[in-house]
């Protein structure tokens, strides 16, 4: 694609600043989305292709926080060499491109999402037990239980779920935030105190909400009741905080609560508590896979981490002989199907859960998540005649993909 080459997009409805615009056009040149009366009014230019959308939904490409894998890759195998993890994960980014990516290369790596050692034993999920750890030490701990890739930051990990009542964890969330790395508390039996605390700390997510973490109790709700504190301090800044929304403390500033992971398969969470959690706080949903090896394979079983896992007719990802959940087999945009269906929600909404909301959380809002001026040109043409959606056509950087 010539770097210069303009393209515009007719006879589109966009989704644009929490709205569905009909009959709207969408220029973009070298990757980036760009406004037209630039080039009537300094390049006299107009475009040089068109693409004629028929109709269809153009939104932001999806964005996907949570994966373990796919294809029968699995990204928790440490005894692969390097160049065969390399291979591995470049077999899964292409696989992604019906969700997101890049067109040459396939999905594009946002960074790692690193689940442990610092969680809590009675929450470990498929996690052995063996590796679990405190950080006593606060973030000396980490970086020497992660190695120089975490000092890295963001440029590395993106996200690192902990369970908040660990010994230091709290301590070590504003090192880890001043890097630009996501804290997101999971894997915890905490209390509502300990993910109070550690939300004032800087941690600004829940990962895979109502699991791994105890049920809801009405004395102390734990790290499900965050999601109805009404006194946390109120952010300076709406970098990587939810948008206001009804149910916020201050309704013109952005929300203190964090955001949300929800696997939305019907068989993680069930749709009633899926929709509670809407309800609660609607800005700060963030639809996840949690996907392992086994997306995109048929029912049988697999392994996770060293772990046999074996996957049922509905999707769902269990440690082999038990009903401990280790996955899904889900793909994003299913979630956001279900996510509607559930919530009984917005298009527009379920279909920021997946792409403004994860931006916004990773504080890539300026250029995913979005089809604002500046961003880059990733979308998905999105046919939702049938009151569904499905993925008719997906652009990488302004490049069509071939699904």
């Amino acid at each position: 694609m010539a770097s210069d080459k303009i393209y515009k997009i007719i006879n589109a409805r966009i989704l644009l600043n929490h709205e569905i615009v009909k009959d709207s056009y969408l220029w973009y040149q070298d990757g980036k989305i760009i406004h037209p009366q630039n080039l009537f009014f300094s390049a006299r230019r107009d475009a040089d292709e068109i693409i004629d959308a028929k109709g269809l939904l153009v939104v932001p490409g999806f964005i996907e926080t949570q994966i373990n894998g796919a294809y029968g890759i699995d990204f928790a195998d440490h005894e692969e060499p390097t160049e065969v993890l390399k291979e591995n994960i470049n077999k899964v980014a292409k696989g992604l491109l019906k969700r997101a990516g890049s067109a040459s290369t396939g999905a594009t790596i946002l960074g790692a999402h690193i689940e442990g050692p610092f969680i809590a034993l009675e929450k470990k999920g498929a996690h052995k037990p063996e590796v679990l750890k405190s950080a006593r030490n606060g973030i000396r701990d980490l970086d020497e239980a992660y190695g120089s890739q975490l000092k890295k930051g963001r440029e590395a990990v993106s996200i690192i779920t902990m369970a908040p009542e660990i010994e230091g964890i709290c301590d070590a969330i504003p090192d880890l935030v001043e890097r630009g790395i996501v804290v997101s508390m999971g894997h915890s039996a905490c209390k509502i105190a300990d993910a109070e605390k550690a939300v004032t700390k800087g941690a600004n997510s829940i990962t895979h909400l109502f699991n791994a973490m105890p049920a809801f109790h009405h004395r102390d709700p734990g790290l499900i009741g965050i999601l109805g504190a009404a006194d946390l301090p109120i952010p300076d800044t709406s970098s990587r905080h939810p948008e206001a929304s009804e149910t916020s403390p201050d309704r013109q500033r952005p929300d203190p609560r964090p955001f949300y992971g929800l696997i939305c398969d019907g068989v993680h969470v069930h749709p009633n508590s899926i929709r509670i959690a809407y309800y609660s706080h609607p800005t700060g949903a963030v639809l996840v896979t949690d996907t392992l090896s086994a997306m995109g394979l048929p029912k049988g079983d697999y392994i996770l981490g060293g772990s046999e896992v074996e996957v049922d007719e509905n999707g769902g990802a269990y440690i082999k002989g038990t009903k401990t959940l280790a996955g899904s087999t889900i793909t994003i945009d299913q979630c956001i199907r279900n996510f509607q269906k559930f919530t009984n929600c917005s298009l527009v909404e379920a279909i920021e859960a997946a792409t403004l909301h994860p931006a916004r959380m990773l504080g890539i809002d300026r250029q995913k998540g979005t089809l604002d001026v500046g961003a880059d040109a990733d979308f998905v043409f999105l046919n939702d005649a049938n009151g569904d959606i499905s993925v008719e056509r997906v652009f990488i950087a302004g490049e069509e993909v071939q699904l």
